[in-house]
């Protein structure tokens, strides 16, 4: 029973070692590259505040919920369980992509996440934190874009 327990707390976030948290404002600057700034009506500052409530800005998150019912990838914590090859993969992509500190795979997979009806509700986190937040500018101050 102890073994399990200690599994399920290692398996709560694995990192790749040599895996570097970016910073916000990369971060901010690679999503914006990407095309993320407005994409689908929703502002840069969503996405960021996205990136830092779903992974803290580490593009090689791995998160496995408790359940075991899904696994979480990358930047925005990207679920297996319809999004990449462990899964029905709408992205048509490996979970394994979704670790890429350029995150061209990410924001790729984003954009398709956020054209469906949810949108960007699609990321409960999203909603709990950055929906309707009147703070959102934060996640831009003193960026250069």
């Amino acid at each position: 029973m102890k073994a399990s327990v200690v599994l399920s707390l290692i398996g709560y976030l694995v990192v790749p070692s040599g895996a570097a948290i970016l910073g916000r404002c990369v971060v901010a600057r690679r999503l914006h590259r990407g095309g993320l700034s407005n994409f689908e009506g929703y502002s840069l500052e969503n996405w960021v505040c996205l990136a830092y409530f779903e992974s803290k800005f580490n593009p090689a998150a791995v998160y496995e919920n408790l359940r075991g019912s899904y696994t979480g990838f990358g930047l925005f914590q990207i679920r297996d369980t319809d999004w990449c090859d462990r899964g029905k993969n709408l992205c048509h992509m490996s979970c394994s992509a979704l670790l890429k500190p350029d995150l061209k795979k990410t924001i790729e997979c984003a954009k398709i996440i956020v054209k469906r009806k949810q949108g960007m509700g699609a990321w409960p986190s999203w909603t709990l934190n950055c929906q309707n937040s009147d703070t959102l500018a934060r996640w831009l101050d003193g960026c250069k874009l």
